[in-house]
């Protein structure tokens, strides 16, 4: 069994099919980037008439075990997940109400500083703010894990302090490998091993780099070389794969509504469109090769399978169920 982190896009029944052909039985899945709470409910209906209608393919999962009950099943778990607080709309009490809708992940924020907390892309990292200490007491409360993928790194040791639980970098890497703005500094690497957070490698080439993201065998030495950074009980797979994406979804995941100008995300000037995939993922059926990928590099079986789906169903335990406060 497999478990993707973080994807992104317009799943479709095929996106469905060709995961479960890949062995990948979990992904975290992104129903909302600037969207307010009223398009986040929206997007929740969407998934529900989407799951429901391949229900022979498809499942939610709101706990660990029901990601091992629908690969038992032979389907794919769906994790509700947001790359941005923006659905809380600045109301505290909207977290617990959308943790009941069965959401599970929640990043603090996406490319911008927002009323929690500091981006990547800030000139400069403003740290966590009062409301974002408030909004992780209560996504530890109610179960939601913390993501601060986006988040900068300021930020993000910041939100390993203040949260009970652990938090994930659910889909990026080391800085340290590929030095980009979203990519995390070894200080947050150690801070995740030293909490018991959890960060998913990416595939994405703009973060991951050409070198990184040519056979197979170069990508998992990026992995081996995060696992001697952050230790092997905190990194998993988190692809930042996307599903059906046209020029106007690249729009509106860069630009939103919040700027006339253009937006490369994490993209540039020099390569504004889609980045092309990985040499070795061409298709969602290639994450099948992804296990005999990290026994060539040298991984144990059962290191492979706490990079593969041990290490989120560990994290998704700690994280995913109310606490008693």
């Amino acid at each position: 069994m497999m478990i993707d982190g973080l994807q992104c896009g317009h799943f479709d029944r095929d996106s469905f099919i060709k995961l479960k052909s890949a062995g990948v039985h979990g992904v975290v899945v992104t129903c909302g980037f600037w969207e307010g709470a009223l398009e986040s409910l929206d997007s929740l209906g969407q998934w529900r008439d989407l799951i429901r209608g391949n229900n022979d393919v498809a499942a939610f999962a709101y706990t660990p075990e029901d990601i091992t009950t629908a690969a038992e099943a032979g389907k794919v778990a769906a994790i509700l997940g947001y790359q941005n607080a923006n659905l809380f709309e600045g109301r505290i009490r909207l977290v617990e109400m959308f943790a009941e809708l069965g959401v599970r992940v929640v990043q603090l924020t996406y490319n911008n500083q927002n009323d929690l907390a500091g981006s990547c892309y800030e000139a400069e990292d403003c740290g966590l703010a009062r409301y974002g200490r408030q909004v992780i007491a209560e996504m530890n409360r109610h179960g939601i894990l913390i993501d601060c993928s986006h988040v900068g790194d300021r930020s993000t040791l910041d939100a390993i302090e203040a949260s009970d639980k652990p938090i994930a970098v659910t889909h990026a890497n080391a800085a340290s490998l590929f030095p980009h703005q979203r990519n995390k500094s070894d200080k947050v690497l150690h801070a995740l091993r030293a909490s018991g957070g959890v960060i998913g490698c990416a595939a994405y080439r703009n973060i991951t780099g050409d070198y990184y993201s040519g056979p197979i065998a170069q990508w998992c030495e990026m992995i081996a070389r995060t696992v001697e950074i952050a230790g092997i009980d905190s990194v998993a797979i988190g692809t930042d794969r996307s599903h059906n994406f046209t020029k106007p979804d690249y729009d509106w995941m860069r630009m939103g509504r919040w700027t006339r100008e253009v937006d490369y995300g994490a993209a540039s000037a020099a390569r504004p469109g889609k980045a092309p995939p990985p040499d070795w993922f061409q298709t969602l059926e290639d994450m099948q090769i992804i296990p005999d990928g990290l026994r060539d590099v040298g991984f144990s079986a059962d290191d492979v399978a706490k990079i593969t789906h041990g290490n989120w169903l560990r994290l998704y335990g700690q994280t995913f169920r109310k606490s008693n406060t």
